[in-house]
């Protein structure tokens, strides 16, 4: 509808001060950059309330870059001029300091504005509190990792899982075939295990495998050392880099703690206190060989153990 004059009269020509009312109302906030000076021509009051840094302290992108967390700055400055001069709209999000000295999370939405020979003629963007969303993001992400920590730990033993026993094997067995390094593995049995549950209860059947899990878990003493349970009453331990002389070693140490703990057991056929059988086994992996044969390898020498009456290792055969 118009009027005599030909105004439209339902919707009337906006003003700069409404749209200045506009974006001074909204909790993110405006700004804008002229691209051939780099100073602010314009920065919404809200600023001050966020940060602290009075309005008419935003001179030019050193204010920006200077008042932002050092870790942050040359990656988000280099990423946004960049974008920039490229005529890219783009966003970053870094941590901005506050007058006070502490540090706030922001996300800059930036638009590139062109003349109409197509440079860039200034920057327009909007600067976004998200303190709040990289919090619930870090909690997040601390919760994926606990849940990726527990789904490669024995929740019984609380040492690693079969599972992560997979992936590390894999890992050492690559290297020791291309490093041309032996690879030692120890697979222990708890001697008469089924007896002791029976006898002692299932309770007491799981402190036993606790107490037998953290005895045994002190073995592995170099970084690279892996211990895990491989289901059950069976351990694993991974030695890299470990001749069949050292893993014998070792292996004589686990019986020794094992032995220093003095855990009765009155329904074993091989001592008074709880035992362990190991069967170890020693390789240098050629291409044509594979983890699977390796680990039955392994499991036979801790089968014989256990057949020529158990508290033994093997390792020939």
């Amino acid at each position: 509808m118009s009027d005599s004059n030909g105004i439209n009269t339902l919707n009337p020509p906006l003003n700069a001060q409404f749209y200045r009312t506009l974006l001074e109302s909204t909790q993110a906030i405006p700004w804008q950059i002229d691209w051939k000076t780099l100073k602010f021509s314009y920065i919404g009051p809200q600023i001050e309330t966020l940060l602290g840094w009075t309005q008419d302290s935003w001179k030019s992108v050193e204010d920006w870059a200077e008042r932002m967390h050092p870790e942050d700055r040359d990656w988000a400055v280099d990423y946004c001029v960049s974008q920039s001069k490229a005529g890219a709209d783009h966003e970053a999000d870094y941590r901005a300091l506050t007058k006070k000295g502490d540090y706030v999370w922001i996300r800059d939405v930036v638009h590139v504005i062109r003349d109409e020979n197509g440079d860039v003629e200034s920057l327009v963007g909007f600067m976004f509190d998200i303190s709040e969303r990289k919090k619930i993001e870090d909690k997040l992400f601390d919760l994926q990792k606990e849940l990726e920590d527990l789904s490669f730990k024995d929740g019984l033993t609380n040492v690693a899982n079969r599972r992560m026993f997979d992936s590390i094997i894999e890992v050492e067995w690559t290297n020791a075939r291309r490093n041309n390094q032996p690879l030692s593995v120890i697979l222990f049995d708890i001697d008469f295990f089924k007896q002791y549950n029976d006898i002692y209860g299932h309770i007491q059947g799981d402190d036993c495998l606790k107490k037998v899990a953290k005895v045994l878990s002190q073995s592995a003493t170099r970084p690279r050392d892996f211990f895990a349970r491989y289901g059950g009453e069976e351990f694993i331990l991974v030695l890299p880099e470990t001749d069949i002389e050292s893993a014998r070693k070792v292996a004589d140490r686990c019986r020794s703690l094992i032995f220093k703990e003095q855990i009765p057991h009155q329904g074993s056929d091989a001592s008074h206190i709880v035992t362990v059988s190991m069967g170890i086994d020693t390789t240098l992996p050629e291409h044509t060989d594979t983890i699977k044969e390796f680990l039955q390898s392994v499991d036979r020498r801790l089968y014989m153990a256990k057949q020529q009456g158990r508290n033994r290792m093997v390792d020939v055969g």
